[in-house]
């Protein structure tokens, strides 16, 4: 096995002079956090279009909402291809490509009313969901161990707190201006982050050569594309119909062959002997459940804040107000990610992830407790915030800590398309629990309380599970509370968890 390529050691005696770092150095990490800002902002800038656009473009509700499911599956697909080849061919490079897709697919947005170039154009900014696990790896390959941990805490954040200014930030432009104006807006941010990455972010020496696995990739995106549609449409479609069931035949079919070639493949596109591990295999599971937790808040408080006062419950808020209720998240998520990096260093990752469970948990038994008032709907959501904080940030360090640096970029990938899956899988979850529990205000069927408390009860429930998950993770042993490992030190256990 062709050795891997090792960083210059940064760490210094103290009788050395310390190499302080630049300009371009020092702005690389708050760059890269602006770009996974940016990939959250632009999947959600798009969710207050969606009543109005079958009117703005002419096309059917059912055809609208391919604009959403077009970005998760083109996401969910590419962020484990992207992450493999960035391993290989260099992450920088494959990050720039990345937001220089997600961007294009903003201006073709910006263009056009047309509802097939719009879909095409949500689809190629899918690419974007590669960014956070690209930029992960990079900052481990890029900083010294003792700025590691806050560096990948915030990065891990960056989702939500895009998410809580995607909301609001859409909402503002499309109530002052048209609708194109707004990805006029995305599209002048794209084009800011993709030129700060050009001049701030350096490309990493650390790769894993071989060949790229084109048969590999082929095979999970059909697994994929099959299992996230069949999820995704099961609600429009029926679940029992014949195209929901034979997608989700199709998907164990092709998954299950697809396994097979990957262990029998010289150089995987997902080492699945390294994925099955204890220590790499359940943070993957806790990843699924804590996205499908946290999804939850994002999808039900807009919808419940805005529901009409007739219903009893609902706060009959605007569009900018609802997305406003959920900014004090993402300003939560911002404050509390050193928290989490100084919680992973003391106490161990493990612990972050199971404490960013249980606070998930009390966050949604906050929001069945009282979901009337304005001021306990922002608390529960922040809590929720605060717990996805924690979990978030603790993943992709489980991650770093179980896998050797050849391999980050991809194994974060498929960490990030564990979460996708959950959120898809909760998406799904939830739109039939609000579906069967309706009750008709002014001839308008509306979800009534209960169905939004069931909700809750539900993503808490798996917030538990989450925790429990986390508890059976294996402890690294090499950690031992703080990380004080040198880049050398870190490069040897990389090659021994090659060999393993």
């Amino acid at each position: 096995m062709a050795p891997i390529p090792v960083p210059p050691d940064r760490s210094t005696t103290p009788d050395e002079p310390v190499d302080r770092p630049g300009v371009r150095e020092r702005a690389a990490v708050p760059v890269l956090a602006f770009g996974g800002i940016l990939m959250a902002v632009m999947q959600t800038v798009v969710v207050p279009l969606l009543p109005d656009l079958p009117r703005l473009t002419g096309a059917s509700a059912g055809a609208v909402s391919w604009m959403v499911t077009a970005t998760l599956l083109s996401g969910a697909v590419l962020t484990p291809v992207l992450g493999r080849a960035g391993d290989m061919y260099g992450k920088r490079r494959v990050l720039l490509a990345a937001l220089g897709l997600m961007t294009l697919g903003s201006v073709l947005c910006a263009l056009s009313s047309d509802i097939g170039v719009l879909i095409t154009a949500r689809a190629l900014q899918g690419a974007a969901a590669a960014v956070v696990p690209l930029s992960i790896s990079i900052l481990r390959d890029e900083l010294p161990p003792e700025r590691t941990g806050s560096a990948v805490a915030l990065m891990s954040s960056t989702v939500g707190i895009g998410a809580a200014l995607g909301l609001p930030l859409a909402a503002l432009v499309i109530q002052y201006a048209t609708w194109h104006t707004m990805f006029w807006v995305t599209s002048g941010l794209g084009a800011v982050g993709l030129l700060l990455a050009w001049w701030a972010v350096r490309e990493s020496p650390v790769r894993a050569p071989g060949r790229f696995d084109v048969l590999g990739a082929l095979g999970l995106a059909a697994g994929l594309v099959s299992l996230l549609l069949a999820v995704s449409q099961g609600g429009q479609w029926g679940w029992g119909s014949p195209r929901i069931l034979g997608l989700f035949v199709a998907c164990v079919l092709i998954l299950t062959l697809w396994s097979v070639q990957q262990v029998r493949a010289e150089r995987p596109l997902v080492d699945l002997r390294l994925a099955s591990r204890p220590r790499v295999a359940l943070p993957h599971i806790a990843a699924l459940l804590v996205g499908f937790g946290f999804y939850a808040n994002s999808l039900v408080t807009a919808q419940l804040v805005q529901a009409p006062k007739a219903t009893g419950y609902g706060l009959g808020l605007s569009i900018v107000g609802s997305g406003l209720c959920l900014l004090p998240g993402g300003v939560t998520m911002l404050l509390f990610s050193p928290l989490s990096a100084r919680i992973s260093a003391s106490r161990g990752p493990r612990v972050t992830l199971a404490l960013g469970a249980a606070v998930l948990a009390l966050g949604y038994a906050v929001r069945i407790a009282d979901s009337r008032d304005l001021w306990m709907v922002i608390v529960g959501a922040s809590i929720v915030a605060t717990g996805t904080t924690l979990a978030y940030s603790a993943l992709p360090t489980l991650i770093l800590g179980a896998v050797p640096a050849g391999q980050t970029a991809s194994a974060n990938g498929v960490n990030v398309l564990m979460r996708t899956i959950g959120q898809a899988v909760c998406s799904a979850a939830v739109a039939a629990i609000l579906v069967h529990h309706t009750s008709l205000v002014g001839g308008t069927p509306v979800p009534t309380l209960h169905g939004y408390l069931l909700t809750f009860a539900m993503a808490g429930t798996v917030a538990l599970v989450a925790c429990a998950a986390a508890l059976t993770i294996p402890k690294d042993r090499a950690s031992g509370g703080t990380r004080r490992a040198s880049v050398r030190t870190e490069a040897a256990r990389d090659e021994a968890l090659e060999g393993a």
